[in-house]
């Protein structure tokens, strides 16, 4: 028979500082963290050294898992890479419907925490960049005339999707976004036709 070990408490303070930072904003309580993580003060700076550990490292968790996704998401579309990107603008319109979104963690990470200097926001930065560096290798794959160039253009369109599906509920800026992204994505050198 297996016994099962329940989470020790710096796992505790992971899901739910996520889980509350998500549903409320960056700005969340530490009080109200360890009441639902059920640990005391003294773990919190243990564990994290205070508050801005905690959501550092909860961002950093959470670029893993949706790194994840979204390397899930392109390899279901298949082998050709301009299927893999529209896939990625096809799951973020799944996202945005969810009854649950509440926007772009990172974005809200970056607007909510003003000092420039937060560990948080070099775990943003840096998701950025390999979200961007994920959608180059594509655009690479596909020939694109400046992948460097269009990879941020996408990665622009998908932080504007998610916000505008946070903040205006029944306009479909999964479409218009994605419609974009066929126009970044179909850019050819000059002369050349698809």
């Amino acid at each position: 028979m297996s016994t099962r070990t329940a989470p020790g408490p710096r796992e505790r303070l992971l899901r739910a500082a996520q889980d509350l930072t998500y549903r409320h904003g960056m700005g969340v309580g530490v009080d109200a963290v360890l009441k639902e993580a059920n640990v005391a003060r003294r773990s919190l700076y243990e564990h994290f050294g205070g508050k801005d550990g905690l959501l550092a490292e909860v961002l950093r968790r959470s670029t893993d898992e949706d790194e994840a996704r979204y390397r899930q998401t392109m390899n279901a579309a298949g082998q050709d890479p301009r299927d893999r990107l529209l896939a990625v603008f096809d799951e973020l319109a799944r996202v945005i419907d969810a009854p649950d979104f509440r926007g772009c963690r990172y974005l809200a990470a970056d607007l909510a925490l003003p000092d420039p200097a937060h560990p948080g926001h070099a775990v943003t930065r840096d998701y950025r960049d390999r979200v961007r560096r994920l959608l180059e290798h594509e655009l690479v794959a596909l020939g694109h005339p400046r992948p460097g160039h269009a990879a941020a253009q996408l990665l622009l369109l998908v932080d504007g999707l998610l916000a505008a599906g946070a903040t205006r509920q029944g306009t479909d800026p999964a479409a218009a976004t994605r419609e974009l992204a066929e126009h970044v994505i179909d850019t050819r050198a000059p002369g050349v036709s698809r």
